[in-house]
């Protein structure tokens, strides 16, 4: 197997005053791969110009939702491994932060529609079937490292999900 690109995936998050996550701000993907769902901000690491997973995460929050973030504020959380059999290109490896400080209001674009859940409201049902296996302890202050394998309808056939202790 040829090696997988490398995504992004960001979460703005407010915490509660126990130091929980108590919102999240997720964004209604408007085209593209992804279309009709909730998700985080984010997208590929330009390989091209050798950029950081980072540099990457932080470059998309501003194309996507206007906001100015500092990679030493980012938070990695999670490595998630998508495999789509059907589809080789779409496999990725996505590389996933929570940020609690940015500078400048979330607004929609042309491909993100942004708004905050509080973390109990999350619309799992409109995201992709994978968010609901790891989104959740993540969510919790947990950190992950997992592998998801879809058909060709985006359900997940197989799923390794692990919380870990350092990604």
């Amino acid at each position: 197997m040829e090696e997988l690109r490398k995504t992004t995936i960001l979460f703005l998050i407010e915490k509660d005053m126990d130091g929980g996550v108590a919102r999240v701000l997720l964004a209604m993907k408007k085209r593209g791969f992804g279309e009709g769902r909730w998700n985080g901000v984010g997208g590929k690491v330009a390989d091209k110009i050798e950029e950081a997973v980072e540099e990457a995460a932080v470059r998309e929050a501003k194309e996507e939702i206007g906001v100015d973030i500092e990679t030493d504020d980012l938070q990695k959380v999670a490595e998630l491994t998508f495999v789509f059999p059907h589809r080789p290109e779409w496999s990725d490896i996505s590389h996933v932060f929570f940020v609690e400080n940015w500078s400048g209001d979330p607004v929609e674009t042309e491909e993100m529609r942004p708004q905050w859940y509080d973390v109990k409201d999350v619309p799992y049902a409109e995201m992709w079937d994978s968010d609901k296996m790891w989104l959740p302890p993540v969510l919790n202050g947990d950190k992950v490292k997992a592998t998801f394998e879809f058909d060709e309808s985006d359900g997940v056939t197989s799923a390794d999900v692990n919380v870990v202790q350092d990604i």
